[in-house]
């Protein structure tokens, strides 16, 4: 069984999926739009695929359609993903799922009544760090888990300014201003992809940006945001607590690991830094980095590289670590690019499986809200001077 797939966004992110979508058994033809076609005809005729649409709305009404994956501006993904639904597709969203609570739960409402697929594509998910702590919490190892830290820290000197450039053009510095605590999936996730719980209050801490280069200005930001790095606790539901940190401004190696995970048991903790990782419990040490280090599926000198940031380059070649299990994966798969610490692949391949398979994904629709409504309510918090503030909760996703 297989579906035809429109990718939504030709810019550097949606190309590395277009190849695995393409690849993937499940699907079957692959169609590209862009608000600028040229960028569109150039990854039809890289990657070979089926066509481009002049407009979103004209992917929508072809019946030679059957699901979109949406790589646009972080804050259009809600209302696309509502078009999309709304028109009969099953949907793949970039992170984040949305920028607010209206929207998230707009989007629940879609699923539930159109029994459609949903799935955001949160990398953190299958961040080996997460997957080792997924494994160890399921064994037990931990004890009772009480406290996890989950950090996104990537410097805007780092490769974000040209991103910005790239998919913002003269006006760029409107939009990377964009408020950190509202991209907060990757930290979030990595804690609760692990972690079987959810967050249920918030309290939240900005620094206002002093750079003075026009980016964080909210004279000229368009989310009237001044502040660049954001620091959040979350009260979880069973007890507990844990805290992400969203740095844009900071003195550390994110071409070298951008997110960063720590978990704290009565039995064991487990910690992460940039280039070690470890185990610890009440009789010792072990040094763990190695199970958690992806190998390079790409060379970052690859020239179908080239308008990618040299600092961005690792999010686009890294391969598989020794703790993802790559068994479940299509084998067309393992001689191809991987990213984001191994993530891409496991990510193709859970949309291609509950869309022809009509289950749920790991990251539905109810799991995407968890991983995003605490930074929205926490950004809340931030501009409300660390106010405590409950975080709403959908619930679990429903049995199919």
């Amino acid at each position: 069984m297989t579906f035809s797939l429109g990718i939504v966004g030709a810019g550097q992110f949606s190309g590395q999926f277009a190849k695995l979508f393409h690849a993937h058994p499940g699907v079957s033809d692959v169609y590209v739009t862009d608000l600028l076609p040229e960028r569109a005809e150039r990854l039809v005729a890289a990657e070979g695929l089926a066509g481009t649409f002049p407009t979103y709305e004209a992917m929508l009404e072809s019946r030679a359609v059957d699901a979109v994956a949406i790589f646009t501006q972080r804050w259009t993904h809600g209302p696309l993903v509502l078009q999309g639904l709304g028109a009969g597709k099953h949907v793949f969203s970039a992170v984040p799922m949305a920028i607010s609570t209206q929207e998230i739960a707009d989007i629940i409402d879609a699923v539930k009544s159109t029994g459609l697929t949903y799935m955001m594509g949160e990398t953190s998910q299958y961040n080996p760090a997460t997957v080792h702590a997924r494994n160890k919490i399921a064994e037990g190892a931990f004890g009772r888990l009480f406290y996890a830290e989950g950090d996104y820290v990537h410097d805007m000197d780092l490769g974000f300014y040209e991103a910005y450039q790239y998919s913002g053009g003269e006006r760029w510095k409107e939009t990377a201003s964009y408020p950190p605590l509202l991209y907060p999936t990757h930290s979030v996730g990595g804690v609760l992809g692990a972690w079987r719980t959810h967050a249920i209050s918030v309290s939240a801490v900005g620094v206002v940006d002093r750079r003075g280069d026009g980016v964080f200005d909210r004279s000229v930001s368009q989310f009237d945001n001044d502040v660049s790095n954001a620091t959040a606790l979350f009260e979880v539901a069973g007890g507990g607590s844990f805290r992400t940190n969203e740095f844009r401004r900071v003195g550390y190696p994110a071409h070298i690991r951008e997110s960063r995970f720590r978990f704290f048991g009565t039995e064991a903790s487990m910690e992460q830094l940039a280039t070690v990782a470890l185990w610890q419990d009440k009789t010792g040490v072990e040094d763990i980095s190695e199970l958690l280090e992806p190998k390079p599926s790409t060379s970052p000198d690859d020239p179908s590289l080239q308008h990618v940031a040299p600092e961005l380059r690792a999010a686009f070649t890294s391969g598989s670590a020794p703790v993802h299990d790559r068994a479940r994966l299509p084998r067309v798969f393992d001689g191809m690019r991987n990213g984001h610490e191994g993530s891409h692949h496991f990510l193709a391949d859970d949309f291609v499986v509950a869309v022809n398979s009509r289950t749920l994904p790991p990251v539905n629709a109810w799991v995407a809200a968890r991983y995003t409504l605490p930074g929205i309510i926490a950004h809340e918090s931030s501009r409300q001077g660390g106010a405590r503030l409950e975080i709403p909760d959908f619930g679990d996703a429903p049995e199919v």
